[in-house]
C-alpha cells in the first residue's frame, strides 16, 4: 500500500542530534553532540528504593489512570518551589505537569498557533520547538541571538514586517544552543514589547537551575503580571530524562485548553515518574542534587574551554557559558560546519551542526554546537584535540582561498 505523508509532516526533518546518535553509540566515539545529563549524577540508588516502597504500597495509585492536570501533591509542590526560587505564580496562573518539557511546547503551539501564523524563534533555537511549530504551519521568523539575548532592535523590526504573530518563543538563561543568557534589562524589555503587541511569551527554561556561581537570574516570568508569559520548566536536566516530566504555568485560560489538548495527545502523564519526582522531593533535597550538578558542570565546562584556548585557532569564536550544558562555537571564513562533521567523524568525535538550529536548515553554517555534560575530563580534552586538527585545517584552507 501506497504510504502518503501528511502535509504538516511533510516538511519536518527529523533532528540531526538524533542521527548523530547513531555514531555516538560506538564506545571509540567521543560524543560532544548530545544534551544528556552526565549519568553519574543521576539520583539513581535514591529513586530505586522510592520505587519499591511506591510498588508495594500504593500500586493502584501508580498504575492506575491518574488525572490530566497531574498528581496533585506533585503539583502543589512544583507551585511551592517555583514561587519561593523564582517568584513564579500569580492569581490567574494554573500549572499542568508535563510529559517532559517538549510537550509543553508542542501543546502551547496547538492551542495559540493556526497554519500561517507567525512564531518569532531565536537564531539559532532549540530544533525541537522549532520542528514542533513547523508541524503546525507555522511561519517561523528568526531573530539574532546576542552575547546578552535575543535582538531586541531586530526584533521590533520583524514585528513591524510581519502579520498575525502569536507566539515569542526564547531560552533566555543558559540558551540552547548557544549557552548565553539574556540580560535583566533585555528580559524586562522583551516582556513589554510582547504586551504591546499582544503576543504570548513562551519561555523554555530546562537549564536554569544549572547556574555555575549559584546566582541565578530573574526568570521573564517573574516579571509578568498581565498573563503574557507561558512557562515551560523541566525535570530532565535536575532529576533524570527518562522520567519524562515537565510542566507547564501560564494564565489559567490557556492552562485549561492546553489540559484538554493533553487529554487527546496521552491522556495525562504516566503515574509513577510523578510519584518518584514527589517522594524524592519529599525525602530529599534536590537543591543538594542540584548543587552538585552546578559543580560537575562548572568544572567540565572549563575543561573544555581551556582546551579550546589550547588547540583552536585563535580566530575561532565560542562563547563562554555561565551554565547549562553547551557552547556554541564559530568558525567563520564561509565553513560549513555540516560538511566539515563528516571529517570530524573519521577522527571518531562528533558534535552538531549548527544548521540543525536555523529556521532554514538548508543553508550551510559555519557554527556548531559542543556539549561537556556526559563526557569524563580525559575525553573532552582528547576530544578537542582530534577536532583542531579538522578545524584549524578548514580556517587555513578558507583563508588561503
Amino acid at each position: 500500500m501506497e504510504f502518503v505523508v501528511s502535509n504538516r509532516m511533510s516538511k519536518i526533518k527529523g533532528s540531526a542530534i538524533r542521527e548523530i546518535f547513531k555514531y555516538a553509540a560506538d564506545p571509540n566515539v567521543i560524543s560532544l553532540a548530545g544534551g544528556n545529563p552526565d549519568p553519574a549524577l543521576f539520583p539513581n540508588k535514591e529513586l530505586s528504593v522510592i520505587a519499591k516502597n511506591i510498588l508495594e504500597k500504593e500500586p493502584v495509585l501508580a498504575l492506575q489512570y491518574g488525572i490530566t492536570e497531574g498528581y496533585m501533591p506533585l503539583r502543589e509542590t512544583i507551585k511551592k518551589r517555583l514561587k519561593s526560587i523564582e517568584n513564579i505564580g500569580n492569581d490567574y496562573d494554573e500549572l499542568v505537569v508535563m510529559s517532559g518539557g517538549q510537550q509543553g511546547i508542542e501543546l502551547t503551539c496547538k492551542n495559540l498557533v493556526n497554519e500561517g501564523d507567525t512564531v518569532i524563534v531565536e537564531l539559532p533555537s532549540f530544533i525541537g520547538a522549532t520542528n514542533a511549530f513547523r508541524s503546525y504551519g507555522a511561519n517561523l521568523v528568526g531573530v539574532p541571538v546576542l552575547e546578552d539575548g535575543m535582538d531586541l532592535d531586530y526584533l521590533e523590526k520583524v514585528i513591524k514586517e510581519n502579520k498575525n504573530i502569536k507566539l515569542i518563543y526564547t531560552i533566555p538563561t543558559f540558551q540552547n544552543p548557544m549557552g548565553v543568557t539574556m540580560s535583566i534589562e533585555k528580559r524586562k524589555k522583551l516582556l513589554k514589547i510582547a504586551e504591546e503587541n499582544n503576543i504570548h511569551i513562551l519561555e523554555d527554561n530546562p537549564y536554569g537551575e544549572l547556574c555555575f556561581n549559584g546566582e541565578k537570574t530573574p526568570t521573564i516570568k517573574s516579571f509578568d503580571k498581565t498573563g503574557t508569559v507561558i512557562y515551560a520548566g523541566s525535570f530532565s536536566k535536575i532529576l533524570a530524562p527518562g522520567l519524562r516530566l515537565g510542566f507547564l504555568i501560564g494564565d489559567k485560560n490557556i492552562i485549561s485548553k492546553v489540559t484538554v489538548a493533553k487529554q487527546v495527545s496521552d491522556v495525562h502523564t504516566p503515574m509513577l515518574p510523578q510519584l518518584l519526582a514527589y517522594e524524592y522531593m519529599k525525602n530529599y533535597s534536590i537543591d543538594d542534587l542540584i548543587k552538585k550538578m552546578r559543580e560537575t558542570y562548572k568544572h567540565k565546562c572549563q575543561t573544555m574551554i581551556n582546551a579550546m584556548e589550547e588547540y583552536f585557532d585563535s580566530s575561532v569564536y565560542y562563547t563562554r557559558p555561565n551554565g547549562g550544558l553547551f557552547i556554541w562555537c564559530d568558525l567563520k571564513h564561509g565553513i560549513d560546519s555540516l560538511a566539515l562533521s563528516k571529517k570530524a567523524i573519521e577522527k571518531k568525535v562528533v558534535y552538531v551542526p549548527g544548521n540543525t538550529f536555523m529556521v532554514d536548515m538548508d543553508a550551510p553554517c559555519s557554527a556548531l554546537r559542543l556539549n561537556y555534560s556526559t563526557m569524563d575530563d580525559e575525553h573532552i580534552v582528547e576530544g578537542i584535540k582530534c577536532l583542531a586538527p579538522v578545524f584549524n585545517e578548514a580556517i587555513k584552507e578558507a583563508e588561503n582561498n
